[in-house]
């Protein structure tokens, strides 16, 4: 009986993760985790899959974990939070030599230079979402309701900010209310952008006749999105901080943004009166 097919799985934190393993082992994978102590769920290890801990700045034992196992191609899954790689970060002499390499120390490139050098040591970082195929958001109106006319323009206003916010990879969320722009991203992930501009919009004295407190979400990939890391993910969690900022409507780009909760999102949506469209 021939040997099953390694694959190596660096797991962040939240579903992703899980989501990928569940997938690759379905699949004949023979999974071997990379887990992130700061990141990673604990539960990660009951997926019935080899597991090792370590901690986010041990590129050196990420490498050997890798090679040991004989792993010669992985998936990076799960977000890092940017905020954590550079306050909780304790960087191995590695990782260090990389970061002083960099000439900006956005996503992109820390990510882009980790995958080079796992490249450069024979283990091959693929596209996270291959396995996944399913739950990226397909083209068109995915909820029971259509955008609105002032949703759309707020759509289109919105796109337009976060495309060229994107490219610099500041962020790739944006929140618009009557097309007038409430935040953008930055460090602080999805969630924490749309919380932040639901209490933005609560804290206005403006009368709400001239400016209205519904919120468009706009989550957008990047214009050269590389998909093996960082790829624009949203869940049930997604729907329900947005409930709780009036956000009504959320825009994605079809075929790069990644339903985690797969039909649980409609779901949520439909239930919450939030129009979800991707193009």
């Amino acid at each position: 009986m021939p040997a099953q097919e390694k694959l190596g799985l660096i797991a962040g934190n939240g579903r992703f993760p899980f989501l990928v393993l569940d997938a690759a082992r379905a699949q004949g994978y023979e999974v071997i985790v990379a887990a992130i102590k700061e990141e990673t769920f604990p539960e990660i290890e009951t997926r019935g899959a080899t597991v090792h801990w370590l901690s986010l700045g041990e590129l050196s034992k990420l490498i050997e974990t890798f090679k040991k196992a004989d792993v010669h191609r992985a998936v990076m899954a799960g977000q890092v939070k940017h905020k954590q790689i550079f306050s909780s970060i304790r960087p191995d002499w590695r990782l260090a030599k990389l970061l002083l390499s960099l000439g900006t120390r956005n996503t992109d490139s820390l990510l882009g230079a980790v995958a080079k050098v796992l490249a450069d040591e024979g283990i091959v970082l693929e596209n996270s979402t291959s396995l996944l195929a399913p739950l990226l958001a397909k083209r068109g109106v995915l909820t029971k309701r259509e955008p609105s006319d002032q949703e759309k323009k707020n759509i289109t206003y919105g796109r337009s900010i976060a495309q060229h916010l994107a490219q610099y990879d500041i962020g790739q969320t944006v929140v618009v209310a009557e097309t007038a722009c409430v935040a953008v991203e930055a460090m602080e992930g999805t969630d924490a952008t749309i919380a932040r501009a639901g209490q933005i919009m609560a804290s206005l004295d403006a009368d709400p006749s001239t400016l209205s407190r519904a919120l468009t979400i706009i989550k957008i990939a990047k214009p050269n999105q590389d998909m093996r890391f960082d790829v624009p993910v949203v869940g049930v969690k997604t729907i329900e901080v947005m409930r709780k900022a009036a956000a009504t409507c959320l825009a994605l780009d079809a075929g790069k943004c990644l339903l985690l909760d797969g039909d649980p999102i409609i779901t949520a949506a439909d239930a919450a009166g939030i129009a979800i469209v991707a193009d």
